[in-house]
């Protein structure tokens, strides 16, 4: 029975990557067809576009996925018509929620998203009711190992960088946080240095936390889940301080 359950958590865990998988693709997809309408079919002329192919380059998205998705932007008043929108609220003990939606109905992801608020001990709030407590950054996640640190640093940093810090898990990388002006200059720089850029994107970085123990944590993390669950909801930021316990579970 344990080697039974063993195989049952870990079905459960490969389901819920695949799942995630699925929806980070579908994201990618929406970005290029938004991209695409507003700005046109060529990334050299269309910054929108460059990052969302960025994006699909670091979720791995098919090449088939992609040129269908260019395809059906480009085709004038054919399909669904995605448009990026900002939610904020508040998760439960207080946190600071920013969601941020691809989402080609305004009135159902609001509804939506409040209905999963009030499940979890949220609600949604105005406009710039949070905004305040988060700054928008650029970050840059590049593949090394501490021997890469130094040389790094200084491609990073002449590029503009504002901050590096070396995550010596699993796969080892660097996180460097930029300013939105240099977030593509380090990014750049970086690739021409040979770097592998696993993820980049232009993201909201909380000012203050929120500190949370380990019971409060995990409500909003199930909180945070439910969001991202959400078929229209392409990022969930959070100025929860969620601790080491929480973050194992």
């Amino acid at each position: 029975m344990a080697g039974h359950n063993k195989w049952s958590k870990v079905k459960h865990r490969k389901a819920v990557v695949d799942k995630r998988r699925s929806k980070a693709w579908t994201m990618c997809s929406r970005a290029i067809i938004s991209a695409v309408r507003q700005h046109g079919p060529d990334p050299e002329f269309n910054a929108l576009l460059r990052q969302a192919l960025d994006d699909a380059k670091y979720h791995n998205v098919p090449k088939d996925n992609i040129d269908r998705a260019i395809k059906k932007g480009a085709g004038a008043g054919e399909g669904d018509n995605y448009e990026s929108v900002r939610y904020e609220g508040y998760g439960p003990h207080g946190v600071a929620l920013v969601i941020e939606a691809l989402t080609n109905n305004r009135t159902r992801t609001a509804s939506d998203l409040r209905l999963i608020l009030g499940k979890h001990g949220g609600n949604l709030g105005t406009t710039g009711c949070v905004a305040f407590m988060f700054e928008t950054k650029g970050r840059v996640v590049a593949a090394g190992t501490a021997g890469d640190e130094e040389r790094l640093f200084e491609i990073a940093a002449g590029a503009g960088a504002d901050d590096l810090r070396f995550d010596a898990d699993d796969e080892p990388s660097f996180t460097i946080l930029t300013s939105v002006p240099t977030f593509n200059a380090v990014k750049v720089a970086l690739e021409s240095a040979r770097f592998t850029i696993t993820d980049a994107a232009i993201e909201q970085v909380p000012t203050t936390l929120a500190a949370l123990d380990a019971e409060q944590a995990r409500a909003v993390l199930a909180l945070v889940d439910a969001l991202e669950d959400n078929e229209d909801v392409k990022h969930v930021y959070s100025n929860a301080d969620v601790p080491d316990e929480a973050l194992g579970e």
